[in-house]
């Protein structure tokens, strides 16, 4: 049946629509030592982002928690948090609630994860003692694309996830 197509209300961002999984390397936007994420949304009016996750090395990756609710989706590989007694293997779903702290590990033997999160509001990082280290949220995390992008000569590519 072919798309039936209708005039866009004025003020409404167009959808997206690309290929989750990219063809381009230049794409993953480099987080920590073989730690990369490519962005699929950035939701500036809520706060919030969807990105995959891709992690090529076993060990701790940070300890965080979240003001809002965050969603994942494990494509490749596997993860767990320290503090809970489940594995996040393919195929899984995790609902993590506001407020909790977590420490994010991929265990020895897995060579790479890949998962797809949604998060609202922000990643706040915390120390051994609990205390903020360090946070992103939607506007750092664009900032971090754009200038990936421009440093691989994707230039603004960035722009067509921000809404």
């Amino acid at each position: 049946m072919p798309a039936v197509k209708f005039q866009q209300a004025a003020g409404i961002q167009p959808e997206i629509a690309v290929q989750a999984m990219p063809e381009d390397e230049r794409v993953w936007v480099p987080q920590a030592d073989n730690v990369w994420f490519r962005p699929l949304l950035f939701n500036t009016v809520s706060g919030g982002w969807s990105n995959l996750l891709r992690v090529r090395k076993s060990g701790v990756l940070s300890r965080h928690r979240h003001p809002m609710i965050v969603t994942g989706y494990v494509i490749k590989g596997s993860w767990r948090y320290l503090e809970h007694d489940w594995v996040a293997t393919e195929g899984s779903f995790v609902y993590e609630p506001p407020g909790e702290i977590h420490t994010l590990v991929v265990d020895e033997g897995v060579p790479e994860m890949i998962t797809f999160f949604t998060i609202s509001g922000a990643m706040i990082y915390l120390d051994e003692a609990g205390q903020m280290n360090g946070y992103e949220d939607v506007f750092t995390k664009i900032e971090m694309c754009r200038r990936h992008y421009h440093a691989v000569g994707l230039g603004d590519y960035v722009d067509q996830f921000i809404r």
